[in-house]
């Protein structure tokens, strides 16, 4: 397989099925070392999937994948040893103190006591669970939860990480301290893939990809992606419409010839409207229908706008008649 030196992960043409059904279908990327690789989709799209196919906890059915230059079809065990994984489902021990659980794991990964002990310490001051290292693991906050279940999967120094979904189920402060903590680890040369449904989250990735029932339709960095000619039809912008009344602005939007798709963001609408659509006719015609407008303005398009209008096209294209 030709990855480039620097690839942390390497996949081509990667293949599941369970018996007649294709759960991932030619899928191929390449996630570079030290970043941090956001991987998209909706729920059933396959995400887990790769994820358990390229840690070798699921065969592959076709296709190759390297993970720190080892072989996952030929060496599977060895890739296991070089990274760490946090699942959706990790199981700290509830009856275990913080302590305690990072000991245990750290004995699972063959630690020594030195090591364990040198380690430990490095993770309660990097991850800030010094003052819990006593503290039951069943009662801390979620978020202090991820970042023990983050401690156990980087114990023995690994250079790859993968976190699928960490951040579900937590309050956004706690989100945004563990997506500081990532930041900070990407600088010390942990290169990470992970999971999210949050498109905050994706936006703060150096490189995204987005899985659509095991196809991936987009790759790329943030700013690439909002570039696609998909996203960004020629003879086309699009524009932000600020209204308290934005359902009933979205429904009366839609009927407007010119406006190729809208969708609510907030209290406002996000539109991909035709270039000779004025933005003061546009107005009016909210107007006449009694609609407020506290501001209608050109808006660069977010990364969810790029996953909904993607998403969009391949249900149309998988909808229309084959010949």
């Amino acid at each position: 397989m030709s990855d480039t030196p620097q690839a942390a992960i390497a996949a081509q043409n990667l293949v599941r099925r369970f018996g007649h059904f294709t759960a991932v279908n030619d899928v191929s990327f390449q996630v570079q070392k030290g970043e941090i690789f956001g991987f998209l989709g909706p729920n059933g799209s396959g995400k887990t999937t790769v994820i358990k196919m390229l840690t070798g906890l699921l065969p592959l059915s076709g296709g190759e994948a390297s993970v720190l230059s080892l072989d996952v079809r030929k060496d599977p065990e060895s890739v296991r040893e070089n990274i760490g994984y946090m699942s959706q489902n990790f199981s700290l021990y509830s009856d275990l103190t913080v302590t305690e659980n990072l000991t245990f794991y750290g004995r699972i990964y063959g630690l020594s006591s030195d090591r364990l002990r040198k380690r430990m310490d490095e993770i309660a001051q990097l991850n800030g669970l010094g003052p819990y290292m006593n503290r039951l693991s069943a009662q801390l906050s979620g978020g202090w939860k991820q970042r023990l279940a983050l401690g156990c999967a980087m114990l023995h120094e690994p250079k790859l990480i993968f976190l699928d979904e960490p951040t579900a189920g937590i309050d956004p402060v706690a989100r945004r301290q563990l997506w500081d903590l990532l930041f900070e680890l990407s600088a010390h040369g942990i290169t990470f893939f992970v999971t999210t449904h949050y498109m905050d989250e994706a936006e703060r990735c150096n490189h995204v990809a987005y899985i659509y029932f095991g196809k991936i339709i987009a790759d790329g960095t943030p700013e690439t992606l909002r570039e696609l000619p998909e996203v960004r039809p020629e003879g086309t912008y699009r524009v932000e419409i600020t209204t308290p009344q934005v359902t009933r602005a979205l429904r009366i939007v839609r009927t407007v010839a010119g406006i190729r798709s809208a969708t609510i963001f907030g209290q406002a609408i996000h539109a991909l409207i035709n270039d000779d659509l004025e933005l003061e006719h546009l107005r009016e015609l909210l107007l006449k229908q009694g609609i407020v407008v506290a501001e209608i303005r050109p808006l660069a398009p977010s990364l969810e706008d790029v996953f909904v209008e993607l998403t969009y096209r391949h249900q149309t294209q998988s909808e229309a008649p084959r010949a």
